[in-house]
């Protein structure tokens, strides 16, 4: 098995304002695009031919992550010149895969950060003889998720939509994003037109009599389709429990990439990343957080669980807990900004011009 399909052309709409000028598998996680820590654990199982399915601002792509060569894999692009969904993006990339109808292509969505065993699930999908392999994991509440029961040789039994009631949660098990496709199943997509993998492709292979088999990996697995849930998988690369070889430093408290700068006095905990060309002020403590290329936290500020983006700044003594300062914004000095807020790029709050709290 040589060769994988990255899904990575969504919008991020949750994730605003992070994909106002980014798009969301090119947002920094732990000091370097999320992609590259994708496209590093691809390499790692064995994976040499890469075929990103691109869409919103799919020109980013290309000029950082050139033919691959930098990484030891071939990179191709291909763009959908209108969205056509995860079906549809599999679909249309399939001229550029180079497995015959027999062998293994991998799929992965380019917002999940995983620890899954590779591998293990293209070992699984060759041993089952399976048309399609689905890695699944296992959530304390599978409400917001699609629902993956197996029997007790892991053939999948059905796809249960987001379930409503109790009596409607059968499994723990829901579609945690990662497949294995024979190749020939591939071509039995419809083309040209929107296809969603996970509510039709799917379900109508069942249907059909098709062998569809789930393996539970139930090591680390985060959708990072929230700000929250970005901010975190990112403090977990860098604290080690997320695992990565595109880490760019040591694993601990924190990870301050070579052309930052952290005043003596600053504090970093919690699996904080400062980007190159960053500032930490003088008595500032940040912790859990992302602070992008070039951005600002001046002396006394304290930023926990948050993200600042690139060429922001947060003025001095301002408190951010959970939230996201988009890029180039300004969050002057003695604001308090809590949970779910949100700052767009560019914006400017003056000093102690607002005040956020839970209740707002």
């Amino acid at each position: 098995m040589t060769e994988a399909i990255l899904l990575v052309g969504g919008k991020g709409t949750r994730l605003r304002p992070l994909t106002v000028n980014t798009p969301k598998p090119m947002v920094p996680a732990a000091g370097v695009p999320f992609l590259t820590h994708q496209l590093a654990r691809a390499r790692a199982a064995g994976v040499d031919h890469v075929v990103m399915a691109t869409s919103y601002l799919a020109e980013v792509f290309e000029p950082y992550f050139g033919d691959g060569s930098a990484l030891g894999l071939h990179l191709e692009y291909v763009t959908e010149v209108e969205p056509l969904g995860t079906g549809g993006a599999i679909r249309n990339v399939a001229g550029r895969l180079r497995s015959g109808p027999d062998e293994p292509v991998l799929v992965f969505n380019g917002d999940i950060l995983t620890g899954l065993d590779i591998r293990a699930l293209v070992d699984t999908h060759q041993e089952s003889g399976a048309d399609v392999s689905l890695h699944l994991t296992r959530v304390e509440d599978p409400r917001a998720f699609g629902l993956v029961p197996t029997d007790a040789t892991g053939r999948v039994r059905a796809f249960l939509e987001k379930p409503q009631t109790p009596e409607e949660i059968v499994t723990d098990q829901i579609n945690a994003g990662a497949y294995v496709f024979r190749r020939s199943v591939i071509d039995t997509i419809p083309a040209g037109r929107p296809v969603s993998v996970e509510r039709e492709t799917f379900p109508d292979l069942l249907s059909s009599g098709a062998h569809l088999q789930g393996m539970v990996d139930s090591t680390y697995w985060l959708d990072l389709g929230t700000p929250q849930a970005f901010v975190r998988g990112s403090a977990d690369l860098v604290l080690g429990r997320a695992p990565s070889p595109a880490v760019p430093g040591r694993r601990g408290e924190s990870l301050v990439l070579p052309t930052a700068t952290v005043a003596p006095g600053a504090k970093l905990t919690g699996g904080t990343v400062v980007g190159e060309g960053a500032t930490i002020g003088e008595g500032a403590r940040v912790s859990g957080s992302a602070v992008l290329a070039g951005a600002v936290v001046e002396a006394g500020a304290v930023v926990t669980d948050s993200l600042v983006g690139a060429g922001a700044v947060v003025g001095a003594r301002t408190v951010l807990t959970g939230a996201v300062v988009g890029d180039g914004a300004v969050v002057g000095a003695d604001n308090e900004l809590r949970e779910g807020a949100r700052i767009w790029c560019g914006a400017r709050l003056p000093q102690a011009s607002i005040r956020f709290s839970p209740d707002q």
